[in-house]
């Protein structure tokens, strides 16, 4: 599938780039101004060094990094930290580590986002007053939980219905932000002179703000974190679609900051306290109504989040980063996907953090560390694209200075909050390191040592098998999920599961095997009939993006090899095929598991523990192949990486 209907900018794809992939950058103006302040007196300097950094950062990184050069690296319409990898691993082995950072990081990014989002729009009822002047809400923490709560379990139903109003909301949102920031504005149209880079070095490189200089990098960068959702989300909207909604986007998003530095030179030297500058531009009488419109934003900004966190672990699996844990398709609409695991521990994490931190100030300090990482992974991946593009070698060093000076200038200032709250966020992206770190070096050790014989040296003792009637038969059609991409090779464990095991006879012998391709949405498959009505295999090659249903897709091969007069499938009992009954098909999954009879090395019988321990929490072989249950036969065999040489046991007359 190569999008070729997405090239091009439409009035419904715009709406449509609108709701899903702005989300997060959408809503960053409910904390960044507040979070740059922070508890010191508001001054000219960290308002206006504030802006002029945001300006630059949103040109430098979301616009000039992003929408102009990243947008660029399509994968047939996909993008993403992981779309990106599968078009350069082929030509080094290193960028997979680049690749497990960007992407764990990601992941350990959206758990934060989802919280910081909409504590900071349902924050704004700490400003709300009853006429006793009592505050309307004092304790946000359980309206935030039961808001995640609710959209948690609303993933089960899917997005589909409701994502057609994401647009619209998100339109009135961005609508909102640039007509209250220009407003006040209006009052004060020197706020513009913040456009000017100087004040962006002179609040950088002084220290006369308190807490500021410097690190007020790590308060700006939270103004762009957004920006890895631009190219992950590629696939949904069009690159076209994407450049030409930034325009406005980036505008409304100029307006509400520059806005609200206008509104903060008026009152400066005061503290802001509760007092959130977003909704400070707002008239009192339409307080209310903003607050929900800021928290529909920023239940839409983790919706977003939640399901770029199921593409990536979809994409993970296939690319052997992660777990085969269960996928769900709620729709036949394409991107629509929901993983149960992934939204429960999501869901966990998203709670913690906001009982653990209560308010979004709290927050800040966990939040962008991570995905400082993640942006500095793609700066990697996205230079070695190029160079295998044969991009002149001066450009893309060009390249690389400047995003790694910047991304890197980031990633020092928001270590700044490591002890603050950038712990948490650091620790899980580790944990989820470690699972992709050890899923990828486990399969690698399982392929490496797969042993494999020559198919042909077996076609003869099949045949033999077959007709053999002093064997029950096992069934009509015995079909084996096989890891032998070569047509000619077999493993030696289903040559041993057929004839020593228990001898299975069948009429045909099917030999199925998934290559998992670079093209996201590819769909095709070979067939090699090595011994007409006897022995058959089948080469699927499915795209990174593709849903697993072997069930479906075997039988839509079948299907076709009869319309063809390849193969007859037709039950072989005499009585049965007198009647044209169909022949019975059996699946014979192998599942291994770890021998105790192996001699490994410490790391390696490390990486193999870990491998086994997870994945007995995860589903079986057959239910990740979309294979029917009544119709599969699981068979564990044991694995030996390493047999066991040393055995010091003697024997005594």
């Amino acid at each position: 599938m190569e999008h070729k209907h997405k090239s091009k900018a439409t009035a419904a794809g715009l709406l449509v780039a609108m709701g899903i992939i702005y989300g997060d950058i959408g809503t960053s103006p409910l904390y960044v101004m507040q979070s740059i302040i922070g508890d010191n007196p508001i001054n000219s300097l960290t308002v206006l060094g504030g802006l002029s950094c945001i300006f630059w950062t949103l040109t430098l990184q979301t616009t000039l990094k992003y929408v102009i050069l990243i947008l660029r690296a399509d994968n047939k319409g996909e993008g993403g930290i992981f779309a990106l990898f599968a078009l350069v691993r082929r030509h080094a082995k290193w960028l997979t580590l680049p690749a497990i950072i960007g992407g764990a990081t990601l992941l350990a990014d959206g758990i934060i986002t989802p919280p910081i989002s909409v504590s900071s729009a349902i924050e704004g009822l700490k400003m709300l007053h009853h006429k006793d002047g009592t505050p309307f809400v004092t304790d946000t923490v359980p309206i935030v939980i039961v808001i995640l709560t609710v959209l948690f379990i609303f993933q089960i139903f899917g997005t589909k219905v409701v994502g057609k109003l994401f647009g619209p909301i998100m339109l009135l949102w961005f609508s909102m932000l640039g007509l209250t920031g220009l407003i006040w504005i209006g009052q004060d149209w020197s706020i513009f002179r913040a456009l000017s880079p100087v004040y962006a070095w002179e609040l950088l490189t002084t220290h006369q703000a308190g807490s500021a200089g410097f690190w007020t990098l790590g308060a700006v960068f939270l103004c762009t974190t957004g920006a890895e959702a631009l190219y992950s989300d590629l696939g949904h909207c069009g690159k076209e679609n994407i450049r030409v909604s930034w325009v406005f986007v980036k505008i409304a998003l100029i307006l509400q900051y520059f806005g609200q530095g206008a509104w903060l030179l008026a009152h400066e030297g005061a503290l802001l306290g509760v007092r959130k500058p977003i909704f400070e531009l707002l008239p009192r009488e339409f307080l209310f109504t903003g607050i929900m419109i800021a928290t529909a934003a920023a239940v839409i900004a983790s919706q977003a989040l939640i399901s770029g966190s199921f593409t990536l672990i979809s994409e993970a699996i296939r690319l052997n980063f992660w777990p085969r844990v269960r996928l769900v398709y709620p729709s036949d609409q394409k991107g629509q996907l929901y993983v149960p695991s992934i939204n429960i521990l999501l869901w966990m994490g998203c709670v913690g953090v906001v009982l653990w931190f209560k308010e979004s100030a709290n927050m800040e300090a966990a939040y962008g560390l991570a995905i400082t990482m993640t942006m500095l992974m793609t700066t990697s991946l996205m230079a070695y694209y190029l160079h295998i593009k044969k991009v002149d070698m001066w450009w893309i060093l060009l390249f690389l200075a400047v995003y790694v000076s910047l991304e890197g200038s980031f990633l020092v200032a928001n270590l700044q909050k490591f002890w603050h709250g950038g712990y948490v966020s650091l620790f899980i992206a580790g944990v989820i390191i470690l699972i992709m770190w050890v899923w990828f070096r486990a399969t690698r050790i399982k392929k490496k040592l797969t042993e494999y014989e020559k198919l042909s040296d077996y076609i003869e003792p099949l045949k033999e098998l077959s007709k053999d009637e002093t064997i029950p038969k096992y069934a009509t059609h015995l079909v084996f999920m096989s890891n032998a991409g070569r047509v000619t090779d077999i493993e030696s464990k289903i040559i041993y599961s057929i004839f020593q095991r228990r001898p299975k006879r069948a009429d045909i012998y099917w030999f199925v095997h998934v290559d998992t391709l670079d093209d996201p949405y590819a769909m095709e498959y070979k067939v090699t009939v090595i011994e007409p009505d006897d022995i058959i295999k089948v080469n699927f090659k499915l795209g990174f993006k593709v849903e697993q249903r072997i069930n479906l897709y075997f039988r839509k091969v079948v299907e076709e090899m009869v319309s063809r007069g390849e193969v007859d499938i037709t039950s072989r009992y005499k009585s049965l095929n007198e009647q044209n009954v169909i022949g019975d098909f059996r699946f014979v999954v192998l599942e291994k598991f770890l021998s105790f009879d192996n001699e490994l090395p410490l790391l390696d019988r490390m990486v193999m523990k870990a491998y086994f321990f997870v994945k007995q929490f995860t589903h079986s072989e057959d239910k990740y192949f979309g294979l029917d249950s009544d119709a599969v036969k699981l068979e564990k065999v044991p694995m030996i990486i390493k047999p066991i040489t040393k055995c010091n046991l003697k024997r005594i007359e």
